[in-house]
């Protein structure tokens, strides 16, 4: 793994060398724009539209558009002294329980490993933090951009997840069309419960598979090989207006299979087969 920062969390008057390491990888399949004409790849050009040229990153400053055409200006050293002194440090102002902290605050997860000489005191943090079940929230930066983060333990390792400051969070007030009252049919109800529960089961991320990507690197090695690619289309799916309808067939779909005869059963019923066949031909 490649280490994109390093630093220290702390807590307290207490300092744990650490280094960070990206813990999720982007697998999605990055394809270029093409040129149907001539199939050469387009590039992106950072061209000026007044002055109808190229520009060099030497001479881009940053702007702040605050009204139709009309910019503030920032050069790279003014950004960077408003950002202050960028501490190299994780810094622990809180400890929380972990179910407190809705989903959505998430962003992206780090693996925090001990620095060379951190060990004792990276020990001691991630035991601490399993015997009590608690978080930190902490204040980090990273690349001149200040976050918010939870440090918490993912199977040996400390972990950290940057998470959004409360006023990046849209407000559920905002989406259109939600229902004012929660009023449902109690027959409805109780075959929806018992459809969540026939679905019920423990978390095993490893059954789950980007169907996506595998049907296009299938597609991929198709073309590469020469073969004409063709993909069956999905089956429509009825459009079910009876609720009830919907839920009884959902039910039906996810009872729980037969059990397979057991294989003395099994012999038996195979013994009495091969004596009707036999019967049969004596009588042909």
């Amino acid at each position: 793994m490649h280490t994109v920062w390093k630093g220290a969390i702390s807590f307290g008057l207490v300092h744990v060398p650490v280094k960070m390491f990206s813990a999720t990888e982007d697998k999605d399949i990055s394809m270029r724009m093409i040129h149907k004409e001539c199939h050469t790849p387009l590039n992106f050009v950072r061209k000026c539209q007044h002055c109808d040229r190229e520009v060099g990153w030497e001479e881009i400053s940053r702007g702040y558009e605050y009204e139709p055409g009309a910019f503030v200006l920032f050069e790279k050293e003014e950004l960077e002294k408003l950002t202050g002194e960028v501490t190299k440090e994780i810094k622990i102002l809180d400890f929380v329980d972990l179910a407190e902290i809705d989903p959505v605050y998430f962003q992206k997860t780090y693996y925090l490993a001990p620095n060379e000489t951190g060990a004792n005191a990276y020990n001691l943090l991630m035991e601490a933090m399993k015997q009590t079940g608690k978080i930190g929230i902490a204040k980090v930066s990273i690349r001149s951009k200040s976050s918010l983060a939870a440090i918490r333990i993912i199977d040996k390792c400390i972990a950290m997840e940057t998470i959004f400051y409360p006023d990046e969070i849209r407000s559920v007030e905002q989406v259109p069309n939600l229902p004012e009252k929660s009023n449902v049919n109690d027959k409805e109800l109780d075959m929806a419960k018992m459809l969540i529960q026939q679905l019920s089961t423990p978390f095993e991320p490893q059954k789950y598979k980007d169907d996506y990507r595998e049907a296009v690197l299938e597609a991929i090695e198709s073309k590469i090989s020469g073969k004409q690619v063709t993909v069956a289309p999905e089956p429509q799916r009825a459009n079910v207006i009876d609720l009830m309808a919907a839920l009884q067939a959902s039910l039906e779909q996810v009872k729980p299979v037969p059990s397979e005869p057991t294989p003395a059963a099994g012999a038996k019923e195979g013994t009495k087969g091969k004596a009707r066949t036999k019967k049969a031909k004596e009588n042909v």
